[in-house]
């Protein structure tokens, strides 16, 4: 560690690996109410449940994007952050927001909209967070070097503040409504998240593997260039069914279908990179995430994706769990991978601890990994029969959810190997594997002597 305030993303890390923890469990619990429905029904209703598991998901997931960006802004910008002072109160802001939130669903407040559901303090809470974060990063890197990763980092951040404004316009017309919805939950995660985890990789590629930045960078503007090309007009697949004009099935189909490229592209410039390394990194646990964040991703968001973005097919496959597995696959490999490999890379150097216990770490990976690709390809397969029964057949909803149970069950089984995955790697991050330190006496004489 370079920089005294890069201690700022220790923190953040702490914070988001607190939540990680929250989302998994909740997601678990989420898991087994579709194994027994009536469980917990009175006491913690299912959209409660499921509204902590999406919330504590994308709080987490910015939280480790600020740590990535406090901890790597310096190194990249060669100076301190601008003002640690707000970076803290930044964090203080989110966690409050974060706390009260919670406390609102559980006794039944929030805003009704999937992903934003937060009352509306929160929300104005987050936008003033964000705006702190902006100003300082923006501020660390303009009065120091300039990079094409803090570049890229910043465009990405930025705009996905910006896009936040949208959570606060609610029309009363449900198709309006649902059109600004999207602009915040797909341009979000299809559009300017895809910038900061490109971003985030090429730093991470660049200090595990040693290749030249020139060569790094080059690669991080190609995709930058077509992760926005198709991200944003991509976002039309989700205005097939919303009441919108007919033409965005077109829209939506075509350049949905090149959002694969961006995934790609990151999956080949993580192998590429690793390929042409001049140096042998010993943080083995931070490579081995960077490279499964990018190949994840790519199955998760690139190829299930497009297993379901034409409209030919969307029009009986949408809001099926085959939704439900692309968007699993797609978050835990573009995102939870990704934060879990800056954490990884980051926390042995924040805690001047090192060596740590890679060999948990690393099987906290294939762990999770594991789990989720089991996951993905149950509900894959329960969603094909769901969108067969329901939408083709004609059968009723809930006939359909009681054929389904075996799937709902394996899926809780794939679930539990995520959590213990989950509770593995934060075990592995926060209890360090110490040096043996052995102090020279009578029963342990200096050698030599």
């Amino acid at each position: 560690m370079k920089y005294q305030s890069q201690k700022v993303a220790y923190w953040y890390i702490l914070a988001a690996l607190a939540l990680f923890g929250i989302q998994v469990a909740g997601g678990l619990l989420a898991g087994w109410v579709y194994v027994s429905p009536n469980f917990l029904s009175e006491l913690l209703p299912f959209n409660v449940i499921r509204m902590i598991h999406t919330n504590a998901l994308i709080v987490w997931l910015l939280l480790g994007f600020f740590a990535a960006a406090y901890f790597l802004v310096p190194e990249e910008a060669e100076r301190e952050i601008w003002s640690p002072k707000l970076a803290y109160l930044q964090l203080v802001i989110l966690l409050v927001g974060t706390l009260g939130a919670v406390g609102s669903y559980l006794v039944g407040i929030h805003g009704g909209r999937e992903f934003l559901e937060q009352p509306l303090w929160v929300k104005f809470g987050i936008l003033v967070a964000a705006l702190i974060f902006l100003l300082n990063v923006s501020m660390t890197v303009l009065s120091g070097k300039r990079t094409a990763i803090t570049n890229v980092l910043l465009m990405g951040l930025w705009l996905l503040s910006l896009l936040w404004v949208f959570a606060f316009i609610n029309p009363d017309n449900l198709s309006l409504d649902k059109m600004y919805w999207w602009f915040v939950v797909h341009l979000w995660v299809e559009a300017t998240w895809e910038l900061v985890m490109a971003a985030i990789l090429a730093f991470l590629l660049l200090k595990l593997t040693g290749v030249d930045r020139e060569v790094v960078e080059k690669w991080l503007y190609v995709i930058v260039a077509t992760a926005l090309f198709s991200g944003i007009l991509g976002t039309g697949h989700h205005f097939y069914w919303i009441g919108l004009p007919g033409y965005w099935q077109w829209v939506g189909s075509i350049f949905s279908t090149f959002e694969v490229i961006p995934f790609f592209l990151m999956m080949s410039f993580a192998f590429v990179m690793v390929w042409k390394g001049r140096k042998t990194h010993p943080n083995k646990a931070a490579l081995l995430w960077s490279l499964g964040s990018s190949t994840v991703a790519f199955f998760g968001a690139g190829v299930w994706g497009f297993l379901h973005t034409l409209h030919g097919v969307n029009f009986y496959s949408h809001g099926t769990q085959i939704t439900a597995a692309h968007g699993h696959l797609a978050f835990y490999g573009a995102y939870v991978a990704l934060n879990l490999a800056v954490f990884s890379y980051a926390m042995p150097m924040l805690r001047q601890r090192e060596p740590y216990n890679q060999v948990l770490n690393m099987a906290s990976f294939w762990l999770m990994t594991g789990g989720m690709a089991f996951m993905t390809f149950v509900l894959t397969f329960a969603g094909t029969i769901q969108t067969h029964m329901q939408r083709v057949v004609g059968d009723y909803y809930m006939d359909v959810q009681d054929s389904l149970s075996v799937f709902y069950l394996m899926r809780f089984g794939a679930g539990a190997a995520v959590v213990i995955g989950a509770l593995l790697f934060i075990y592995s991050m926060l209890v360090v594997r110490r040096k043996e330190v052995i102090t020279p006496g009578p029963a342990n004489p200096v050698p030599g002597e």
